[in-house]
């Protein structure tokens, strides 16, 4: 089903509902404003097939530009808010986007994007207007809000960071469906979405989970509770207020909700609710069993990439026979290969591929990337780095990344595009970039810097450098902190041997580079 669907149906029930504010946005109105949004693209010559890009914070605004593309047969690329202009421009471009829509919220960013897209003509801007964007509000007023004469389906075409630093567009084959065809898009309903669901969503709507599960409710008629950003105490108070059926989450959420007070947490009525979805990064397997005894068992897990190449997923009560796997297969048929591409036998830890009949996704404009993903023998068996083992029973156990990734309060940030940035300094002459041990977020970055000759290392240039890169990089690349040091460990061939930098700093803790 569809907002035309639920128009008709329950017109005045909340489609969304900003839980900061209270703002909702009813069935009637989402599909009103999607649909007037989806006339004016259509009238612009956007067809099946052609790309837009969202820049926008959590704003009940997401939801209809998502639509106006699901209901036009369009490519959508959510880009992450915290990108600087110069990273949010590349998508655009990268992703052949005609048509930009953004928030005056992020104006500071967005002023500069028209001059840096000149393959993008058509740009709008909710809430307020600068200069290079016509007003979201008024060009829609300008619309009729009656449906397309065709509504070809349209689907999510996201970024997820290269180990190069550049992201790479995740391309998919779009539906041969319509969006009024009874159907659903994306996430398999293991989770029992219905219209009475009333799903809470903390994390930023341009990740994919968040996406596509928002995306997904509403297709079942469900209502999404929206928080504009993630606080722990707030979210068991949204539980409660908005009497939430279903959840989504990643683990450092759950470290945050576990170290509040326990007559804090004891203080909210949570028995609304019923599936609590995680993902994004490994669980610390303590921190999951005190969720389970505080909440139940309703914590879900399931492990998957972007791209849509297979999935695991486990229950609360199969995960406390298996502490710690990320689950069994339920999309494709899981492989564990050695580096050659032989199948490894249960136990013995291997890059993780997921067979499909055909390969589900390529990067955009991007084929030696989709190449290097592939199996060497089998092109329908593709990996994403990950690294891991699976027992007997088949349970998936993580156990290492093949990439130096960072995932820090489940976010994956890759310290090539850092490395990258920072190299270029006039006093850095080699640079290493690193997770370390975060409490709060499992991991934070951290740079080694080897500097220049006759530059002198120091707290001095340690803030400079973070000046720098907080030019040139979204906030959460920045390094948390910057040391020095002689001389890189770098090998004959060029590679930098970072278990010897790691090591220093992860101590007792396990890290994840061999």
């Amino acid at each position: 089903m569809y907002p035309g669907h639920y128009a008709n149906t329950k017109p005045d029930t909340p489609a969304a509902i900003n839980t900061v504010t209270g703002e909702t946005l009813t069935w009637h109105e989402l599909n009103d404003r999607s649909n007037q949004l989806a006339q004016y693209l259509h009238a612009q010559g956007l067809r099946r097939g052609d790309h837009i890009a969202l820049f926008m914070e959590n704003h009940l605004r997401f939801f209809e530009v998502a639509w106006a593309a699901f209901r036009s047969g369009l490519y959508i690329t959510a880009i992450n808010r915290y990108l600087t202009a110069e990273e949010a421009a590349y998508v655009v471009t990268d992703s052949d986007s005609k048509a930009l829509v953004t928030s005056y919220a992020l104006a500071s960013v967005a002023s500069e994007l028209p001059a840096q897209i000149d393959t993008c003509d058509l740009t709008l801007m909710t809430d307020g207007v600068v200069t290079g964007f016509d007003s979201y509000e008024d060009t829609l007023a300008q619309q009729p809000a009656t449906p397309l004469d065709e509504e070809p389906l349209g689907i999510q075409m996201l970024y997820s960071s290269g180990t190069t630093g550049r992201p790479k567009g995740i391309k998919k084959k779009l539906p041969d469906a319509f969006v009024s065809d009874d159907r659903v898009t994306g996430v398999p309903n293991a989770y029992g979405f219905s219209e009475d669901t009333v799903y809470l969503s903390p994390a930023p709507l341009y990740h994919a989970a968040p996406f596509a599960f928002c995306m997904n409710v509403m297709t079942r008629g469900g209502t999404v509770a929206m928080m504009e950003k993630f606080d722990a105490e707030e979210s068991l108070r949204c539980v409660q207020d908005f009497q939430v059926t279903h959840s989504q989450w990643v683990p450092t959420m759950f470290v945050r909700m576990m170290k509040l007070p326990e007559e804090t947490r004891a203080t909210y009525d949570l028995s609304s609710h019923q599936a609590a979805i995680h993902a994004a990064a490994p669980c610390p397997v303590e921190i999951k069993r005190q969720m389970i005894e505080w909440w139940g068992p309703i914590i879900h897990e399931y492990y998957a990439g972007t791209e849509g190449n297979g999935s695991t997923g486990v229950d609360s009560e199969t995960w406390l026979k298996h502490p710690g796997t990320v689950g069994q297969c339920r999309a494709g048929v899981l492989h564990i290969c050695d580096e050659e591409g032989n199948e490894l036998p249960p136990g013995e830890t291997g890059i993780i591929y997921f067979e499909q009949a055909e390969r589900p996704f390529e990067y955009h404009n991007a084929p030696d990337k989709t190449k290097n993903v592939e199996h060497p023998t089998h092109s329908n068996w593709t990996a994403l780095g990950d690294v891991g083992y699976v027992d007997e029973e088949g349970f998936l156990y993580l156990t290492d990344r093949k990439a130096f990734m960072i995932i820090s309060g489940g976010v994956n940030i890759y310290p090539q595009e850092i490395e990258d940035a920072l190299v270029v300094h006039d006093k850095v002459q080699d640079v290493a970039v690193f997770g370390v041990p975060n409490p709060d977020f499992g991991e934070e970055v951290k740079a080694v810097v080897e500097v220049a000759p006759g530059i002198i290392a120091g707290d001095a240039l340690a803030d400079e450098l973070l000046g720098y890169a907080k030019q040139h990089l979204a906030n959460y690349k920045v390094p948390r902190s910057i040391d020095f040091t002689d001389e890189l460990p770098r090998l004959p061939t060029g590679k930098l041997y970072k278990r010897i930098l790691r090591d220093k700093y992860w101590g007792k803790h396990d890290s994840r580079i061999v």
